[in-house]
């Protein structure tokens, strides 16, 4: 973990000189915009799948798959 802490103070220190100093609030900006509308999309996508999931009648009555290995052949009384 120190590791990580000293390349994330390493390249926020290269990006301050890279830009400048005056720069740096508009990159924060767009990162913080670029997070956040990451997060709303993900939130969509997770109320989705549930709803669908709790809405999808195919999904709710389908029958149990039934295991070709121990199902037995019509008209034979051993499994296959």
């Amino acid at each position: 973990m120190p590791d990580l802490l000293l390349i994330l103070i390493v390249v926020l220190i290269l990006v301050l000189l890279w830009r400048g100093p005056k720069n740096l609030p508009r990159l924060g900006e767009a990162l913080g915009r670029g997070f956040k509308e990451a997060k709303q999309e993900a939130t969509k996508v997770q109320e989705e799948i549930q709803t669908r999931a709790t809405t999808d009648p195919a999904a709710r009555s389908a029958p149990p798959a039934e295991d070709p290995l121990t199902a037995s052949a019509p008209g034979s009384d051993r499994p296959v």
